[in-house]
């Protein structure tokens, strides 16, 4: 079964390249670093999800592999003594291993919330930084028009040339 994450996560990263794509095409910089922000944040979900699939299928597996060595060695000493203590014995061990293992399934979906917290506080500090960019940038365009303009310009007419030749 695939995680939501993984599916959300895939889709946001899609449309982050979308967006970063045509803030290049358009020479739109916010539209650019947001798409890119949006792709990373993105990845970072798709990434978590698969996480999660692989410890689900690592704590299935361990689980079965539990029960079938406990099912083996409950048979093979039953046969050997034949006695209702040994199976009581086998029992008791079989739920000492799966306790184990669910404690071990704990730990690793405790960290695995722990690597979305972090990628989620990672997410935030990048729309933190995006933020306080567009700030400065809208700054430096307030205080040198002239120059905003004239840079502004030439990038346009470099992205005509760049577009214009691309259909030669």
């Amino acid at each position: 079964m695939v995680d939501t994450d993984r599916i959300t996560g895939a889709a946001k990263e899609l449309g982050g390249k979308v967006q970063g794509a045509v803030g290049d095409l358009t020479g739109s910089q916010r539209d650019s670093v947001e798409g890119r922000a949006r792709q990373a944040a993105g990845q970072a979900e798709n990434l978590y999800g698969q996480a999660k699939d692989t410890v689900r299928d690592a704590a299935e597996h361990v689980a079965d592999t539990a029960r079938d060595i406990g099912g083996k060695i409950r048979d093979t000493v039953g046969g050997l003594v034949g006695s209702d203590d040994v199976e009581h014995r086998a029992r008791r061990a079989q739920g000492a291993a799966e306790e184990h293992f669910d404690r071990a399934q704990r730990s690793v979906y405790r960290a695995a919330d722990e690597a979305a917290d972090y990628a989620e506080d990672a997410y935030e500090r990048g729309g933190h930084v995006l933020r306080r960019g567009t700030r400065e940038v809208s700054h430096q365009v307030a205080e040198y028009p002239l120059a905003s303009l004239l840079i502004a310009g030439a990038v346009g007419f470099g992205l005509g040339l760049l577009v214009s030749a691309t259909r030669d």
